[in-house]
């Protein structure tokens, strides 16, 4: 369905306002910057800002979402015959290969770290959004595997699968917050993601193969 004028406008306005939030954050931290301010130098009221950004946070993480939903899709989208761990190391390899920004490898990803590490509410934002990745996880897996109520299973490898995307995530904004180049940090991150893989169980790596028919 096309998109309306009205959905179209809406769109903007609230990327351009999560645009200029994001250039005051980077510029004076995340603490030194109140909504108020973001309202006065988008040019839109403060209650306009709390209409597409519920508390102060959602400016920061305006793209949690598409995290909460990446490694649900790339079990969803797993191969035939492809297990769920074999379906998100393939996905997670394809971005460190491409360099993508979406994993943190882009040059000026360490000033967006940097404001993270040194704000506490962002910090205890991630660590939601985190909790998030974990919960939309298991309901995808126990969708796909049809697991019963009170199976374990699902929960568990909701939990590592979370790690390996959290633990590679957070590994390269370390590395970029020391000024590394994205390209020189994929390489690496490579070598990180074959590391973790060694350390999933055989049970982890077959779990949820989608059926060859």
């Amino acid at each position: 369905m096309a998109e309306g004028l009205r959905e179209r406008k809406k769109r903007q306005t609230r990327q351009h306002i999560s645009d200029v939030a994001t250039g005051l954050f980077l510029e004076r931290g995340f603490d030194a910057v109140t909504v108020a301010e973001i309202a006065e130098a988008a040019d839109v009221s403060v209650n306009t800002v709390y209409n597409y950004f519920p508390a102060k946070e959602d400016l920061f993480f305006d793209r949690s979402k598409g995290i909460v939903d990446r490694l649900p899709r790339y079990v969803r989208g797993r191969d035939k015959g492809e297990s769920a761990a074999a379906a998100v190391l393939r996905e997670l390899h394809r971005e460190v290969e491409e360099v993508a920004p979406s994993i943190g490898l882009i040059d000026g990803y360490a000033g967006f770290m940097r404001v993270v590490l040194e704000a506490q509410a962002l910090r205890s934002r991630l660590w939601a959004i985190q909790q998030e990745v974990v919960e939309s996880l298991e309901r995808t897996l126990r969708e796909e595997t049809g697991a019963v109520d009170g199976d374990p299973l699902p929960a568990l490898m909701a939990g590592q699968l979370a790690w390996l995307q959290s633990t590679l995530m957070g590994w390269i904004g370390g590395e970029m917050v020391k000024g590394r180049k994205a390209v020189e940090v994929s390489r690496e991150a490579l070598v990180l993601l074959d590391g973790m893989e060694e350390l999933l169980s055989e049970k982890a790596l077959n779990y949820a193969v989608r059926a060859a028919e």
